[in-house]
């Protein structure tokens, strides 16, 4: 396989998961946490390696691979490397180039980088990829037998679920890093306590299944990953431990995964589920699901505005309630932009940039 982001949590997840399939691991890209990356060149031998900068190429342990750098060395890595498979791990707008070159390419692709499909789900349709999230994974476990009439996804409602809601504006970094049930990345981390990750997921399923019929509620164990109703009006329901190992084992071999015991079994006398309804006072950006449903394409300037907000807060340049603020704003900005234009990389980058200018000039003046 190729590995794209195979230090961050869905990467080294993914890399526990190759060794239990005994799948080789041609080339590996990493941006600067060299130090577990050396520890991965040490196990798996990669033919082909990839960092971020090339400063940091006399960190890198001897061996016998070849090495590319950057943004086009990412594209060059996919394009070199003869494995048929694809896991794309990156964070943010940067994985978008590579899902494509991987496509492009006639490699399939297995698809952690939720941002491909929020700026150009379009240019995916009938694409040869699985999805590597819990609850996409879920989706497409329950719905390929019968005819379906709603996706339901859930949302744990990050660190700030039951906070005051008064204090949110001005919760601390640390306090928003803080989610109750899974261990991930800081943006990540982040855009659960905004919600502004379940409306990636929201349009992630939206392009996936080929339907506008999706929702979202809380249930704060992240046991339930998503249910189905079928047309016949049943509901059918998707539970397990919240460990990424499932659903990336399913999109590394959908055969062997089965039969593997990725994830402690559940005990149905331990559940104590609840669902809720997500609240807009608590997460303003959850006040934009109908308006990117109904244009998908409006998902560029929602990533893109939500990054560089994102990025100020981490640097303590604004206060957590300005994320959804800047969002908004933005939004509406854009809200006369020409979305049918929006047909290539090319013009998805461009107008990428522009809102990323945008937000920051709202920023500076902001701050």
């Amino acid at each position: 396989m190729i590995l794209l982001g195979s230090t961050g949590s869905i990467g080294t997840n993914t890399l526990e998961v190759a060794q239990t399939f005994n799948y080789e691991v041609e080339s590996l890209c990493a941006g600067k946490n060299i130090n577990l990356l050396n520890k991965q060149i040490d196990i798996f031998k990669p033919k082909n390696v990839c960092i971020a900068d090339k400063a940091d190429s006399h960190k890198l342990i001897a061996g016998d691979y070849r090495l590319f750098f950057g943004e086009s060395g990412i594209l060059e890595l996919i394009e070199h490397s003869k494995s048929p498979l694809v896991v794309n791990a990156l964070v943010g707008f940067a994985g978008l180039k590579p899902s494509l070159k991987a496509l492009e390419c006639g490699k399939k692709l297995a698809l952690a980088n939720k941002e491909s499909l929020v700026n150009a789900g379009w240019l995916f349709r009938n694409a040869n990829l699985t999805p590597i999230d819990s609850e996409h994974f879920s989706l497409w476990y329950l719905s390929h037998t019968r005819p379906i009439a709603k996706l339901y996804i859930t949302a744990s409602g990050g660190a700030f679920r039951d906070y005051p809601l008064e204090s949110i504006p001005t919760a601390s970094i640390a306090d928003a890093l803080k989610h109750p049930n899974w261990q991930m990345g800081h943006k990540i981390t982040i855009d659960s306590a905004t919600m502004a990750n379940k409306l990636f997921e929201i349009l992630e399923a939206r392009w996936l299944f080929d339907t506008n019929d999706i929702d979202a509620f809380i249930e704060s164990s992240s046991t339930a990953h998503a249910l189905v109703g079928f047309k016949d009006g049943s509901l059918t329901m998707h539970l397990s431990h919240p460990d990424m190992k499932l659903p990336i084992a399913y999109a590394l071999d959908s055969t062997l995964a089965p039969l593997t015991p990725f994830v402690p079994e559940l005990d149905p006398l331990s559940l104590h589920l609840e669902f809720k309804p997500i609240c807009e006072k608590r997460y303003p950006l959850w006040a934009l699901k109908s308006e990117i449903l109904s244009t998908p394409q409006k998902g560029v300037v929602l990533n893109a505005s939500n990054e560089v907000a994102v990025s100020a807060f981490l640097q303590n340049k604004i206060n957590f309630g300005k994320i959804s603020e800047l969002v908004l704003k933005l939004m509406n900005d854009f809200a006369g932009f020409d979305f049918t234009s929006l047909t290539d990389i090319e013009s998805i980058s461009a107008l990428d940039s522009k809102v990323r200018v945008k937000s920051q000039e709202w920023i500076n003046k902001n701050t």
